[in-house]
């Protein structure tokens, strides 16, 4: 691809970014990937890792190695004074008047940018600005959360007109699990979004919920709005081989992702301790793999939600490395697929799952944003509704299909997946802000 007699250059935004194990890495990880391999000049701007270590408390160095090497990758700190809990960290000013320097901090925040990494907007808009001085940058693409990375793309658009797509990975103003306006009008959050989403020259989101709400509330902006699914990455899994369960032997079912309070554990775990009273059931054993919660102050009380000492059959077998994910599948006769209840919530995992081939149980509501992308996957039984029984009817169900599976429900259910890789979906995203980089 030339772009004016050369390789055109996107310059993403993401503060979680390898080694950072949030869920919210994968995104802006295949994107940069993508647009290298696809021809681009890619740098990344992100934080410096310490910010995992100090604040996050949580990090997974073997994402590293998955960085496309043509990927230039800039870490630009984050002042976080008002984050890192550890007294050494922080600036003179944190330590010597510390009533001053929070009074200052809310003040940010209530007045200049809603945010707690607001602090990092300049830092980055600078850091662009130089990257741009050395080698032009063509278009910016920013994924938000933190909203902190949509305002450092903006701040560079208005000092150097570089044109900026911003990516939802989650939504701002509205919140996501009330289903209803996380702020006032008026809010500083409000305005802030709509004069981001106004400037924008491209608008993605996750799914077609959250494109509908965001083209309602900003409709000046809705013909630059688009769904970009998150899907999985083509070299996860590899092509799965069609196995049944062994006969006879009680069935494995597993749930493997970050483990999270928003997940329904109570018709979770309830109706697997109904359902173990099926003949179908009988023996049956569920393996939670990953991590519990985001941030590791998180884990006791996330690993409390969990049936671990009822003698159900629930097992916690820890966090899953890339590398050993695709055995993790293969060990498994049936995956449970829990998802917060949103309409407006898909969570990645369901593109990860299918691609697995395996049979799933899903337990989540019915208008919850998961159940699209699950729709013709042939070998998913959902809860009808989201209650201790609707969830037991569902593993029963599950249970039954695994038994009965055949090998062209399995073959079925890889093609369904795949129309959800990511390469296959960022293909047109690419082509979108390849028109933006050239107007």
């Amino acid at each position: 691809m030339v772009h004016d007699g050369r390789r055109p250059h996107v310059l993403l935004v993401a503060l979680y970014y390898p080694p950072s194990r949030a869920s919210g890495v994968f995104r802006p990880l295949a994107m940069a990937n993508h647009f290298a391999a696809s021809g681009w000049d890619v740098t990344v701007v992100t934080v410096t890792e310490d910010f995992f270590d100090r604040v996050v408390g949580s990090r997974d160095d073997s994402l590293l190695a998955t960085v496309d090497p043509r990927v230039h990758v800039v870490r630009v700190p984050l002042p976080m004074s008002h984050l890192d809990p550890d007294l050494r960290h922080r600036g003179r000013l944190a330590t010597t008047l510390p009533f001053v320097h929070r009074a200052l901090t809310i003040a940010g925040q209530k007045y200049v940018f809603p945010e707690q990494y607001g602090s990092w907007v300049l830092p980055v808009a600078n850091a662009i600005g130089r990257v741009h001085r050395h080698h032009p940058v063509d278009v910016v693409v920013a994924t938000g959360n933190p909203w902190s990375d949509f305002a450092a793309a903006y701040a560079a658009h208005v000092r150097h007109r570089i044109p900026y797509v911003m990516d939802y990975r989650d939504s701002w103003t509205l919140d996501l699990f009330e289903e209803t306006d996380a702020f006032p009008p008026g809010h500083l959050a409000r305005r802030w979004e709509s004069r981001l989403i106004g400037s924008a020259a491209r608008v993605t989101f996750v799914n077609e919920a959250l494109r509908h709400w965001h083209a309602e509330r900003y409709p000046a902006a809705a013909d630059r709005m688009r769904v970009l699914p998150n899907g999985y990455d083509a070299d996860l899994l590899g092509e799965p081989g069609f196995r049944s369960p062994e006969p006879g032997a009680p069935l494995r079912f597993g749930f493997i992702g970050t483990v999270t309070d928003r997940h329904p554990h109570d018709a979770m775990w309830e109706g697997w301790k109904l359902a173990r009273r099926d003949p179908a059931m009988a023996g049956a054993t569920a393996h939670v793999y990953g991590h519990l919660g985001f941030f590791a102050g998180q884990a006791d009380r996330i690993r409390a939600l969990l049936p671990l000492d009822e003698n159900v059959g629930v097992t916690y077998e820890g966090p899953v490395s890339k590398a050993t994910i695709g055995k993790v599948y293969d060990d498994l006769d049936a995956i449970l697929l829990m998802a917060a209840d949103s309409r407006y919530v898909t969570s990645g995992k369901v593109f990860e799952c299918m691609a697995s081939g395996k049979p799933i149980t899903g337990v989540f509501s019915p208008t919850t944003a998961i159940a699209e992308p699950l729709a013709g996957y042939p070998l998913a039984w959902s809860a009808a509704e989201l209650t201790p029984q609707g969830v037991a009817d569902a593993l029963v169900a599950t249970a039954r299909g695994a038994r009965e599976q055949t090998a062209g429900q399995h073959v079925d259910a890889l093609v369904h997946a795949r129309t959800y890789r990511r390469d296959a979906l960022l293909e047109p995203f690419v082509a979108e802000v390849a028109e933006v980089a050239g107007a």
